[in-house]
């Protein structure tokens, strides 16, 4: 990376809590200074709706960003999901980040029901599903004919009030995160998921410094003179706030197939004291261009005085 983006810092909710609890943690993410509030779609250990979580952390917020991390396309048609999210935007002033995904978790198909197609198919798919998003969210009548979707001058409204509203596409694998690279203001990198098991040791091997080396190639070469504008976002999935960071790593270092010195650049960790942990994410920055960082709700104290010392610096 050539610019470097300033940090953000974005908080994942996970949990289902009443509607006082809920507006606490959007009012206190927002407050401790992060970014955004992101909400996933899974069917299973993840039961907020993302939708309606996005819409309410916007009401009761004032400048938090809200967005989903990711929609998953199978789900949703692209037209309905159009509307959902311009309407967030609007009703949010131009406060939305669009996630979207081609679906991955099997777990989620299994249990729902859902055709499980293979990955190239889901991935077409979502291709296709952004084009048409994208092409409601701007003026005028929309027409699209694809091998899975076909949109007749469809005029969307309402319109988003940001032009262009930003979208957030992340991988782990070459062909989504070359399309990212074109495609996303935001391109996450995540754990190479084919086998649709986050648990799987492939996964865990694929977060390694060395990994995210080759999808960081992968992004700069297909995004070639867009790079600058894009933002790469990384998500930190454990905070462990320690004074003895290096026998940590000795205990991890198998997991991601890496040597100890090189475990704690692992970018889905951040391990070590405050002075350690932001050492860590400028060396991410330089390395690999990370400058928006996300981590799961639980670990929001832990990383808030991270954030306090890096947020748009």
């Amino acid at each position: 990376m050539s610019t470097h983006h300033p940090f953000r810092f974005a908080v994942i909710a996970k949990n289902a809590r009443p509607a006082a609890e809920f507006a606490d943690l959007a009012r206190r993410t927002e407050a401790l200074g992060f970014s955004t509030l992101y909400v996933p779609d899974h069917f299973v250990d993840h039961p907020l709706a993302p939708i309606p979580a996005m819409a309410t952390a916007a009401a009761v917020t004032e400048t938090l960003r809200v967005g989903s991390l990711v929609l998953g396309n199978d789900y949703k048609h692209p037209v309905v999901l159009a509307r959902e999210l311009a309407t967030i935007d609007l009703l949010s002033d131009g406060r939305l980040e669009a996630g979207l995904g081609a679906g991955w978790m099997t777990v989620d198909y299994e249990k729902a029901g859902i055709p499980l197609d293979r990955p190239g198919m889901r991935i077409d798919r979502l291709i296709e599903s952004v084009a048409i998003v994208k092409g409601l969210f701007a003026e005028g009548p929309f027409s699209f004919a694809g091998e899975h979707y076909t949109i007749t001058e469809l005029d969307g409204h309402p319109k988003p009030v940001q032009q262009p509203v930003p979208f957030v596409i992340g991988g782990g694998g070459k062909r989504v995160l070359s399309y990212a690279a074109r495609e996303a203001d935001i391109v996450g990198i995540n754990a190479n998921l084919k086998s649709g098991d986050p648990n799987a040791h492939d996964a865990a091997l694929s977060l390694s410094g060395p990994s995210t080396d080759q999808k960081i190639d992968w992004v700069r070469e297909a995004a070639g003179t867009r790079i600058d504008d894009i933002e790469l976002q990384s998500l930190v999935g454990f905070v462990h706030r320690t004074e003895d960071a290096g026998a940590f790593a000795q205990g991890i270092a198998g997991s991601f197939g890496v040597a100890p010195e090189e475990a704690l650049h692992t970018p889905v960790l951040l391990i070590g004291t405050v002075d350690a942990m932001v050492e860590e994410l400028a060396y991410r920055r330089d390395r690999w261009g990370f400058s928006y960082h996300v981590f799961p709700e639980e670990f929001l104290d832990d990383v808030a005085p991270v954030v306090a010392r890096l947020a748009n610096t």
